[in-house]
């Protein structure tokens, strides 16, 4: 359709000559109005759950860029936080779980309750009202392998080692808590969809950690299974797979896992991605976020070389990470002026 929104139309396979642009990490302390509205609320997951100011972070990217697509404000840890997980996060720390040290520690958690979610259902609600007309709405959650990381530790590790050494000491256990993070996330991302978002996207932030075999296992397989059975219940929404260092094992993710289109981080060649998946799979990525906090010539050069790249195929433009703090307003400005120059 001439009139669709240029994401959604990516995301059904057409390549455009100006390809649609949001960021992931949009919403957030690199804006000072994200930072204003943070400082009237007690603490991040209160803000989370806080409908109205989330609703209003989601859309300040959007009124001061204009990007293709708003992405909900939320967290991939309010899904072990409706399990009955105490969630909680430190200033300067980073977010901070009770941790499931044992599997008998796993085994005591709580089912998960959509209800407790209700308050990101009325964020939804209260975005997609607002949003302009061509902008399209992502909603998202954590891949499996990423949250059980969390739950497992209590909090973010370099080499996700406390999880890892679950796995390898009580793999079945291990397994149980991944197929119920499999079907939080397929309910949570169901919802999403019936409240109002026309994407979603699946974050695996921390599967490069993993070896091949351990790969497949613990991050590709749980993805796929997310994959169908959010398909199962809506098929025509499309669905994003963020595997963050799964470098070699792109092609194969885009030939089994069954998203609509496949992120790719920083560390990935966009040739060498172009060059081994197919034509018409749409790709999403990849410019490095300390590019864009450097701006100047070299985000000018990063921009058209990875626009180059990816000329003449199915691509959206996104970072290779999320946005960092210290990035300049003006450098995003500057991206947004680089990749649309075309319009």
């Amino acid at each position: 359709m001439a009139d669709e929104k240029a994401l959604l139309s990516v995301l059904r396979r057409e390549a455009r000559s100006v390809p649609p642009l949001w960021l992931m990490r949009q919403a957030g302390r690199y804006l000072p109005e994200y930072r204003d509205v943070r400082a009237t609320t007690k603490s991040f997951l209160d803000f989370c759950y806080s409908p109205r100011k989330a609703a209003d972070v989601t859309l300040q990217p959007i009124r001061r860029f204009h990007f293709d697509a708003a992405i909900l404000f939320s967290d991939i840890l309010v899904v072990p936080d409706a399990m009955g997980q105490r969630v909680s996060f430190e200033s300067g720390a980073g977010p901070r779980l009770e941790p499931l040290e044992t599997p008998e520690q796993a085994q005591r958690l709580g089912e998960f309750k959509i209800e407790h979610l209700s308050p990101v259902l009325e964020t939804i609600d209260l975005v997609k009202t607002a949003l302009p007309s061509d902008v399209a709405f992502i909603g998202f959650c954590g891949a499996p392998f990423t949250v059980v990381s969390y739950m497992i530790a209590g909090q973010g590790t370099p080499d996700q080692a406390p999880a890892r050494l679950f796995a390898y000491r009580y793999p079945d256990a291990f397994a149980q808590l991944i197929d119920r993070v499999v079907e939080a996330s397929i309910d949570y991302l169901a919802r999403q969809i019936e409240a109002g978002v026309e994407v979603v996207q699946i974050f695996d932030s921390w599967a490069g950690v993993l070896p091949a075999n351990e790969f497949q296992r613990w991050s590709a397989e749980p993805v796929r299974r997310i994959v169908e059975g959010v398909k199962a219940r809506h098929p025509q929404t499309p669905v994003i797979a963020f595997i963050r260092g799964a470098d070699a094992h792109l092609p194969k993710l885009t030939q089994t896992i069954g998203a609509d289109a496949y992120g790719i981080d920083t560390a990935l060649d966009p040739a060498w991605a172009v060059a081994q998946t197919e034509p018409n799979v749409p790709l999403q990525g990849n410019l490095d976020p300390l590019v864009l906090v450097a701006g100047g010539e070299a985000l000018d050069r990063e921009v058209d070389s990875i626009l180059a790249a990816f000329k003449g195929r199915p691509h959206i433009f996104n970072l290779g990470h999320g946005i960092l703090q210290q990035t300049p307003i003006e450098n995003v400005e500057r991206l947004v002026a680089r990749v649309r120059r075309g319009t």
